[in-house]
């Protein structure tokens, strides 16, 4: 089977270095490139912001950022993408579980059920420079990236919006004024 190298990437990150940021980075790009409808991109970014969530304690976030990916998740498509779907799910409703309990973060593994997208992710990670199975708490960056980023291209976005938003309400002004 040939996977998407986003996804390949995504769990490259997700095993490797822990950093859910980029994992949801790298699908949301891969998702909105491809302007696909499928939910299941949808459920692994949900996945990963969880778990981003989590970890850095804002437990409610994480529960529901969980329990909306779990309701995407749709067995043949994460069967397609070579992980398994009792485990998956069942180790989403763990995770859950374990957070409304507050218990405290600990990393999990995907279950990857197809042994050659373990390996192509498992010779993707020692080109990066990547240890698969790592541990994350001990490093801060991952735990607060989201302040880390450069914004600056959003807040571009958000401002244009705003200005197309405010000519045309001008517009519409204008145009009732003439009537």
């Amino acid at each position: 089977m040939i996977y998407p190298q986003a996804f390949i990437d995504y769990l490259v990150h997700f095993h490797g270095d822990r950093d859910f940021f980029e994992c949801h980075e790298i699908l949301e790009d891969y998702w909105k490139d491809h302007k696909m409808k499928e939910e299941i991109w949808v459920a692994l970014i949900q996945l990963a912001v969880g778990l981003y969530h989590q970890r850095r304690g804002n437990h409610a976030g994480a529960i529901k950022m969980l329990k909306s990916s779990l309701q995407k998740m749709e067995q043949k498509k994460i069967t397609q993408l070579g992980l398994n779907y009792e485990k998956m799910t069942d180790l989403i409703k763990r995770r859950m579980a374990e957070i409304a309990q507050g218990c405290v973060y600990t990393d999990i593994d995907l279950p990857i059920e197809d042994q050659q997208l373990h390996v192509q992710c498992l010779e993707t990670c020692k080109k990066k420079n990547l240890t698969w199975g790592s541990t994350s708490m001990d490093n801060r960056d991952l735990v607060d990236r989201h302040k880390l980023r450069d914004r600056s291209d959003v807040i571009k976005q958000r401002e244009e919006r705003l200005l197309q938003k405010l000519n045309h309400r001008n517009q519409d002004s204008y145009t009732r004024l003439q009537e």
